[in-house]
């Protein structure tokens, strides 16, 4: 083998060992050994393996380039412009580029965000337990290691060397990467088969550190109570309860997994942009509890310790209990597979006057079968209703509208409106039946602010087959002062992210909102904070929204890879929603209302706007 320069004795013997000798200058049928199926997890917390990225049959991979990464290392990320145009150039060509990142603190929700803001297409994912580092006997990033489709080493070093962490040299000597592809695809020997690795040092990762002994009675319990049991509790939205010691030493080992990914409590905002009143997200304190705790054996302890025991509305209703409920007149078949064309629906109800509520369910008889739910009002006389005229939906994982009764701020439904639904249902593997029905609560004392809102919606969407991430993007002026009260955001299947953007008229622009690995199923309002955090925007502020989409088959709930995809109200179209929701800050309506109809007490009076 070319020598071309020093490398540490432990990583020189650690490859040695791993590849028996397939790093030498050799053709890939010489390598003598196959390297286990690596895994990892990508964006969307699923586990991974190079196997998923290994092409259809008329067009599979001729090859892995697998780099290892992280968000903070200067030297890697000097070296995300190349990589990128690695990708672009020997992607056509059938080299699989996928970036596992390797710092234990780093999130998955972190590691789509950095992809996101980088432009970074190829697939990325986090090497979650190092057990590809170990594999592959990585020490630092970025390091990058090029396999053949079986999987044999064929190199294993640095990217090239003009940057390093003692400085940049003008250019490079020598692209190490790009000549081992090249002689790789032109099926000769690789000449150089490894090169050492100027970056930084990969460190192993420590197991979680707690008060000890951790114990569910003295110290777990609390957690559950104030992060988890909102949602798990009998009767709750969630299939099982993590209430009592026996409730969550049953779930244990998945529970330790959730929360030590940051999958749970779902939560798909970036942290570094935006303060959110609703973030349910634990603090590294909470996380560690719970995970030294599972790795202790998950001890009981003294349940006289214990705090008292929360206690659960018994009402059906989120919101409490409404003052106006209104429901379906009939049920709806469901059959036992299939796609469900969307259900338009009247409901049985005229408003004889302007009313203001301050919180709104939409709540599905059967939940099972409601995949979300979009209701507007309009009024039948005039023919005005739809997308203007939205008043809120039903998502998964999603909240009901609520307002508040302290800040003065409700939603008027004009006199004359009745209530549409646009409903999409979904089977369950059996003849099921749906039908919904709606709660309203009527503001009270005075209505001062009314709620406004934009849907951002550019209808031109048309995603390539493969294209790993399409772009759309659309902006919509606010013309008064405002303060938002939150964002919203839907799509389907194949979307990726969505970023919401303020372009302030003195030229600024700051990041509201970043979504940077979107679930379909856990469609999250983002409530912003009550004052003196409250989000203000200058009249003029341009609002824009921009989303990507995955229709690559490294997607996995994309239905087909191989379709260009147009806009449809179908989860195997695509959607662009970014709803965003405000208050005029010269709004004063001193509005008194009545708390058993909604209506106004003597007659509208509008002291501003």
């Amino acid at each position: 083998m070319k020598r071309i320069g020093w490398l540490s004795y432990s990583w020189a013997l650690a490859v040695s060992l791993l590849v028996s000798g397939s790093l030498q200058a050799a053709s890939t049928d010489d390598a003598s050994k196959t390297l286990p199926n690596i895994t990892f997890k990508d964006i969307r917390y699923l586990h991974r393996t190079l196997s998923d990225l290994a092409g259809p049959k008329d067009r599979p991979t001729k090859g892995f380039l697998v780099v290892f990464m992280n968000t903070t290392c200067p030297v890697a990320q000097r070296y995300l412009p190349k990589l990128k145009t690695i990708d672009a150039e020997y992607g056509p060509k059938g080299i699989q580029v996928v970036g596992l990142y390797t710092a234990q603190e780093e999130t998955i929700n972190d590691i789509a965000s950095h992809a996101l803001e980088n432009g970074v297409k190829y697939p990325v994912g986090k090497d979650t337990d190092l057990s590809a580092v170990r594999a592959l006997g990585v020490e630092r990033v970025p390091q990058v290691v090029l396999m053949d489709a079986e999987r044999h080493v064929l190199y294993s070093g640095r990217i090239d060397d003009q940057y390093r962490i003692g400085g940049t040299q003008p250019r490079m000597s020598r692209s190490d990467v790009t000549e081992a592809l090249e002689e790789f695809l032109a099926g000769k020997a690789i000449s150089v088969a490894q090169t050492p690795v100027d970056g930084c040092k990969i460190t192993p990762w420590s197991p979680p550190s707690a008060a000890e002994p951790v114990t569910f009675h003295e110290h777990v319990s609390k957690v559950m109570q104030a992060r988890c049991q909102n949602c798990h509790h009998e009767g709750g939205a969630t299939p099982f309860s993590l209430v009592s010691y026996d409730d969550v030493k049953s779930q244990a080992e998945m529970v330790a997994e959730v929360v030590g990914d940051r999958r749970m409590p779902p939560w798909y905002a970036s942290p570094k942009y935006g303060h959110f009143q609703n973030d349910p997200s634990m603090t590294k304190e909470e996380r560690d509890i719970v995970l030294a705790w599972v790795k202790q054996g998950m001890p009981e302890g003294d349940s006289a310790k214990a705090p008292a025991p929360l206690a659960f509305s018994t009402s059906r209703w989120k919101i409490g209990e409404p003052d106006l409920v209104v429901k379906m007149k009939q049920e709806h078949d469901i059959p036992a597979e299939g796609y469900i064309k969307y259900y338009y629906v009247m409901l049985p109800y005229i408003f004889k006057e302007d009313t203001y509520v301050d919180a709104i369910e939409i709540r599905p008889i059967n939940k099972s079968v409601v995949h979300h739910c979009n209701m507007a009002y309009g009024n039948l006389l005039q023919g005005k209703f739809g997308r203007e005229t939205f008043i809120t939906g039903y998502v998964p994982g999603g909240q009901p509208m609520v307002l508040g009764q302290s800040n003065n701020v409700a939603f008027k439904i004009p006199k004359g409106s009745t209530l549409f639904l646009q409903i999409h249902y979904t089977t369950t593997g059996k003849p099921e039946k749906g039908q919904l029905e709606v709660g309203f609560r009527y503001a009270k004392g005075l209505v001062q602010k009314t709620t406004h809102f934009m849907v951002l919606d550019p209808r031109g969407i048309e995603i390539p087959p493969g294209e790993s991430m399409y772009e759309l993007r659309e902006t919509h002026p606010i013309p008064r002062n405002a303060t938002l009260l939150g964002m919203f955001t839907h799509m389907h299947v194949r979307g990726r992210d969505m970023t919401y953007l303020a372009h302030y008229p003195d030229g600024k622009t700051e990041t509201l909102l970043q979504i940077p690995n979107y679930n379909f199923e856990w469609q999250l309002g983002y409530e912003c904070p009550p004052p003196p955090k409250e989000c203000k925007i200058p009249a003029g502020t341009k609002i824009e929204a921009i989303a990507h989409y995955d229709n690559s088959a490294f997607n996995p709930y994309n239905p087909d890879p191989n379709r260009t995809v147009p806009y449809g109200d179908q989860t195997y179209d695509e959607m662009f929603n970014g709803f965003v929701f405000w208050v005029y800050d010269d709004e004063e309506l001193n509005l008194t209302i009545d708390p058993k109809t909604g209506h106004v007490v003597g007659g509208e009076k509008i002291a501003g706007r």
